[in-house]
C-alpha cells in the first residue's frame, strides 16, 4: 500500500514561509545563495559541494562563494534540492524551514543540510543510502524534492538501479528522512520520471518526463529519442491519493517535458511545462469535466546554423519558473544560450517583453553559424562581464522574492555539459544576476555580479540548482 499524506490546511498560527505567494514578494531580500556543484564526471576526483553565495550588495564578499560544504562520497552528482518544511507547512507552528535536501541524480544519496546552526556555513545533517532506498521501494536516480503539509518529503526518482525508466516513481520520507516507502499507489507508476508539482485544492500533482538513467547518463543521442528511451508524457495523480488518473500526451511538439510548474495561486488549475527537445512551452489545464488537457504556449523557433552536429539547432528550453504574483514567466534556452520573459497575465497567450544573450553556442566567437533565410550567416553579441567572457549557455535560473533579479547558472548535467560545452568542463561554471524590469517588462545583465566556480580550491567546477534560505518562487507550494 502507499503510505498516507497528509494534506495540511494553513491557519492563523505561522510556520514556515507565507501565508501567500503575494505576501511572499514582500519578504526580505536575499543575502545568501545556496548552490549545488558538481565533480563528478568532470575527471576531478573530488566530492561534490553545495557552496555558499554572497548576494548582499553591500558585503565586502558580494558575489563571491563564502563556504564549501563536501559531501562525503565520490561520484554523487548533486543536481537538485529542496527544502524540508516551505509555505504549504505555514500553518503548522512546529514546523521549520531548516534542512536542504540534496538528492544525488548519479549515485541516488540524499543528503540532509542543516542550514539553520550557521546559514554562512551549512553542516550535513544525515545521509539517506541508496541501498536502503532500493531495498524498500526499488528505487533510484532521485531528482525533485518537495516538502509536504504532513511534514513528510517526497521525492521524484527517474528509474531502478539499473538505470530502466519503467522503474521511476516517487520516494516518501518521514520528516527525520527514514524512507517510509513509496508514495503511488501500487501499478500507477509513471512510464518515466523527471519533475513534479501538486495543487491541493485541485486535488492533483502532475509529473514530467525525462528519459532512462541508462541513456542520458551516457549523453544525448537523438536516437535514443526516437527508440522510445526519452519521455513525452505528463502524468496527472489523484492528490493525496496517489492513484495515476490520466496520462497527457504531448506528441511531437513536447518532447523531454521537463520542468513543470502550476501557477503559484493554489486557486488556479493550470501551469506549464518546458519540453526541451521541441523548445516548447505547453499549458496544462483543468477542463470542466475534471479531466485536464494541453496546448502548446509558447514556441521556440530552432536556429539553422553551419558547423553544427545538426543543420538545426533547437533553443533547448531546460529550466523556467514563474513570478510569484503570477504575471511572468522566465525561461532559458541552454543551446541558444538566451533568457527570456513572458507576460503571462493571459495564461493562454504570453507576450514576449524581455530577452538577454548570457552564453550559447551562437556568441560571436564560437564556431557555429546562424543562417538566415537570405543564406546570410550570423551570431550573437554577448556581452563580457567583469572581464569575462561568458560560457556555456543559461541553465537554471532562481528569481528574487519580489521579482526584481533573476540568478542564471550553467550546467546542466556533467555528461551533456562534457558534450555540448566541454569548456565548462576545463574551465568551470558561472553564475550571473539579471536586473528585471517588473513594470513594462525586460532582462538587463547586472555588470557588477559574476560568480567564477573556477576558482575553487579543487579546480573547476559545475554550478546547477541555486536555493535561498528563505524560500523561493520554484521551491514553495501553497494550499
Amino acid at each position: 500500500m502507499a503510505a498516507a499524506v497528509g494534506n495540511g490546511h494553513a491557519c492563523c498560527k505561522k510556520g514556515p514561509g507565507y501565508a501567500t505567494p503575494l505576501e511572499a514578494m514582500s519578504g526580505p531580500r536575499e543575502a545568501l545563495l545556496y548552490v549545488t556543484c558538481v565533480y563528478t564526471g568532470t575527471g576531478i576526483e573530488k566530492p561534490d559541494y553545495l557552496a555558499t553565495v554572497d548576494v548582499d550588495p553591500s558585503s565586502p564578499n558580494y558575489s563571491k562563494v563564502i563556504h564549501r560544504l563536501h559531501v562525503p562520497y565520490l561520484g554523487d552528482e548533486l543536481h537538485h534540492s529542496g527544502w524540508n518544511s516551505c509555505s504549504s507547512c505555514h500553518g503548522d507552528p512546529s514546523a521549520e524551514r531548516r534542512f536542504l535536501v540534496l538528492p544525488s541524480l548519479v549515485s541516488g544519496r540524499i543528503y540532509a543540510i542543516d542550514t539553520k546552526t550557521d546559514p554562512r556555513a551549512p553542516s550535513l545533517h544525515k545521509v539517506v543510502e541508496p541501498s536502503d532506498i532500493a531495498e524498500k521501494t526499488g528505487l533510484a536516480f532521485p531528482h525533485t524534492s518537495h516538502c509536504l503539509a504532513s511534514g513528510e518529503l517526497l521525492i521524484s526518482c527517474l528509474g531502478d538501479k539499473e538505470g530502466n525508466a519503467k522503474g521511476a516513481g516517487f520516494l516518501l520520507l518521514d520528516s527525520d528522512f527514514s524512507v517510509k516507502g513509496r508514495w503511488e499507489r501500487p501499478g500507477n507508476s509513471p512510464s518515466f520520471g523527471y519533475d513534479f508539482w501538486y495543487q491541493p485544492r485541485h486535488k492533483t500533482m502532475i509529473s514530467s518526463s525525462w528519459g532512462a538513467p541508462a541513456a542520458f547518463t551516457k549523453g544525448f543521442n537523438l536516437e535514443h529519442v526516437s527508440n522510445g528511451l526519452y519521455g513525452r508524457h505528463l502524468y496527472v495523480y489523484s492528490w493525496p491519493g496517489g492513484e495515476l488518473k490520466q496520462t497527457l500526451d504531448l506528441g511531437s511538439t513536447g518532447l523531454l517535458p521537463l520542468e513543470i510548474r502550476f501557477l503559484h495561486d493554489p486557486s488556479k488549475a493550470t501551469g506549464f511545462v518546458g519540453c526541451a527537445l521541441t523548445s516548447n512551452m505547453v499549458r496544462f489545464f483543468k477542463n470542466d469535466e475534471d479531466s485536464w488537457s494541453h496546448e502548446v504556449a509558447i514556441s521556440v523557433k530552432p536556429l539553422k546554423v553551419q558547423n553544427w552536429i545538426l543543420p538545426e539547432m533547437p533553443g533547448l528550453i531546460t529550466d523556467f519558473l514563474l513570478s510569484l504574483d503570477d504575471r511572468f514567466l522566465y525561461l532559458s534556452n541552454w543551446l541558444h544560450g538566451d533568457v527570456r520573459q513572458y507576460n503571462i497575465e493571459d495564461p493562454k497567450n504570453p507576450v514576449l517583453v524581455g530577452q538577454v544573450w548570457v552564453g550559447g553556442q551562437i556568441q560571436k566567437g564560437s564556431k557555429v553559424l546562424a543562417e538566415g533565410e537570405d543564406g546570410q550567416t550570423w551570431q550573437f553579441d554577448v556581452p563580457v562581464v567583469k572581464g569575462n567572457r561568458l560560457r556555456g549557455g543559461p541553465q537554471m535560473i532562481q528569481l528574487s522574492l519580489d521579482g526584481k533579479r533573476l540568478y542564471v547558472t550553467n550546467s546542466l548535467f556533467s555528461t551533456w555539459d562534457n558534450q555540448f560545452y566541454p569548456e565548462l568542463l576545463e574551465k568551470g561554471s558561472h553564475m550571473l544576476q539579471i536586473d528585471v524590469d517588473t513594470e513594462k517588462g525586460g532582462l538587463a545583465i547586472n555588470p557588477n555580479f559574476f560568480v567564477d566556480f573556477a576558482t575553487g580550491p579543487d579546480g573547476p567546477s559545475l554550478a546547477h540548482e541555486m536555493r535561498y534560505p528563505g524560500g523561493d518562487c520554484t521551491s514553495d507550494i501553497w494550499i
